[in-house]
């Protein structure tokens, strides 16, 4: 996006700037307290940029600050050629010159959580950037005391023995490596994991797989997730007791899948999918992170999986609908097991005075088929809702804010809510802590339903309150033909000309009541709801039994 790209260009340009800037003033005049300060200036600057731009290669930057910093160290001592010095440089330009690497090496390595295995090699390989940048900052107030140039040294060949030990575990793990695999594969096998949870996405995605946490682990049968993005290591970690290992090549891969595993489920249609998907032996089940008529929801990338697990009848449609052929044996409908907490209210509720909304806005999607988004002409919809005594649930997609426009209309949405909220005292919902509130949680709250096309409506659906839906490509009759859940809610246009009628449905008369009933059950299954998700917990044991089990309890 163009305010990421903005960021990192103006970080690039203040790094090398206050490099070039320190070593002109160290080299070339007498200002040796201004340039070490400007040493530390650039030294701030870099770690900035890691934060801004991970993976950054800082080689030519860091070589002229640690210059800098010792042509400053040697005008301090004042002692003239000094070999404690010149080897302290010698040591710094191989850092400088091996930290990169080794970094890169260290991030080919295999990386585990609740796993009982110490892979100490990789997590110091990711962090020597770092350890260079204090080591020179160390040098540079070293230098601003005058302190002996043994002093320096010592640091150096410290850290110099630390990156040494990285390079050589990662020399044997590479040119010896151990027959069978290394302790990760040997403590999965001890493991014994019968299914794994495959994820790979952009970050901040995930929730996709967090909301498949707590029904994976009531299957009862030991499972790991594999990861692709070392990102999310720590987070989806926290959510689980399950292994995770993150796994950023081919062969980590090879070494992870132990013979144990029988299944794999995958939670989206990400390209890194088929590098799981060649391993045949595996049954590959597509879950989706929510069901909704989008187009993405009927890929047909979903045709190389073994089975695909959908929330109903609806699901299936949608891919014929889009002139997806999937064979039809390979669809199962298992219900969307997250919306079994969601509180149903049978009867409507008409006439609210004080009526709670949730506003769902979606993202803008990778390519404008997929754009969904109402965030830009919103502002009329929510002074609306505010005229007519409404408190307002302002949740916004997670990749919201990857689009400095999207970004800017939720900001000012906010800031009408805030507002109103002050003056008012009504307690709307927004920022942080409408993200702490679980999607259920907003659900159960809310009194009606407005969004755009997204998997957001389907689990509203559960509850059988009422909801509207915004058609932001003025498809007029064609859009509930293209997105046939918006046949049982109320659509908004998207100039928000019929604004106050659509309303006055949600809110007051909601003449399609008793049609939501019917599509709930074509979209969400039609399961009791005292044991709603034992639907995909039985169907995924299914996956997971033995040939000869399912064959033994075929009635002849």
């Amino acid at each position: 996006m163009r305010g990421d790209l903005v960021r990192k260009l103006a970080a690039r340009c203040l790094t090398t700037g206050l490099a070039v800037l320190a070593f002109v003033v160290l080299a070339l005049t007498g200002a040796t307290g201004w340039g070490l300060a400007l040493a530390v200036a650039a030294l701030a600057a870099s770690a900035a940029e890691q934060r801004i731009r991970p993976g950054a290669e800082l080689v030519a930057e860091t070589a002229l600050i640690a210059a800098a910093i010792l042509v400053g160290y040697s005008r301090r001592l004042d002692e003239g050629l000094n070999l404690a010095l010149v080897a302290t440089g010698l040591v710094l330009l191989g850092l400088v010159l091996l930290v990169g690497p080794l970094r890169t090496a260290g991030g080919l390595e295999i990386r585990t959580a609740n796993l009982p295995v110490r892979a100490w090699t990789p997590l110091i390989a990711d962090r020597l950037g770092t350890a260079l940048l204090g080591l020179l900052a160390a040098l540079a107030l070293a230098a601003a005391l005058a302190l002996p140039a043994g002093v320096a040294l010592a640091a150096s060949l410290l850290v110099g023995a630390g990156a040494g030990a990285v390079a050589l575990d990662l020399a044997r793990r590479r040119f010896r490596p151990r027959a069978g695999g290394g302790s990760v594969a040997a403590a999965l096998r001890r493991h014994q994991p019968e299914f794994l949870l495959y994820f790979s996405a952009p970050p901040g995605s995930e929730y996709q797989v967090t909301m498949w946490l707590p029904y994976l682990e009531r299957i009862g049968r030991p499972f790991l997730v594999v990861l692709r993005e070392p990102e999310f290591l720590t987070p989806i970690a926290a959510a689980t007791d399950a292994p995770v290992v993150y796994c950023p090549t081919l062969g980590a891969m090879d070494e992870a899948l132990v013979p144990s595993l029988r299944a794999a489920f995958y939670v989206n249609h990400g390209a890194k999918n088929s590098h799981c998907v060649r391993f045949t032996q595996l049954t590959h089940i597509q879950l989706h992170h929510g069901d909704s008529d989008k187009a993405p929801s009927a890929n047909p990338v979903s045709g190389i999986f073994d089975r695909i697990f959908v929330a109903g009848q609806a699901a299936i449609d949608r891919y014929a609908r889009a002139g997806v052929q999937i064979p039809a044996d390979k669809f199962v409908v298992v219900g969307r097991p997250q919306v079994e907490s969601i509180e149903v209210r049978p009867e409507p509720a008409r006439g609210l005075a004080h009526p709670t909304v949730l506003y769902t806005p979606t993202w803008t999607g990778h390519h404008a088929d997929a754009d969904y988004c109402s965030l830009p002409v919103a502002e009329s919809l929510l002074r609306r809702l505010l005229e007519r005594g409404a408190t307002v649930i302002l949740r916004a997609h997670p990749y919201t804010t990857q689009n400095p426009a999207s970004a800017r209309q939720l900001g000012r949405l906010t800031e009408l809510l805030v507002a109103d909220r002050a003056r008012t005292g009504r307690q709307h919902v927004v920022g942080a802590a409408a993200r702490e509130l679980s999607l259920t949680e907003c659900v159960n709250a809310a009194d009606a339903l407005v969004s755009d096309v997204s998997g957001v409506i389907s689990d509203f659906l559960y509850s059988g309150k009422p909801y509207a839906v915004t058609d932001m490509g003025d498809e007029g009759d064609r859009f509930v033909e293209r997105f046939p859940l918006a046949g049982s809610g109320y659509v908004l246009r998207r100039d928000m000309s019929n604004v106050d009628e659509v309303l006055t449905a949600l809110l007051d008369t909601d003449p399609l009541a008793a049609e939501r009933w019917a599509t709930r059950r074509r979209y969400l299954g039609d399961f009791p709801a005292e044991a709603y998700a034992e639907a995909f917990l039985s169907a995924a044991r299914r996956e997971l039994a033995p040939a000869e089990a399912l064959t033994a309890s075929t009635p002849a």
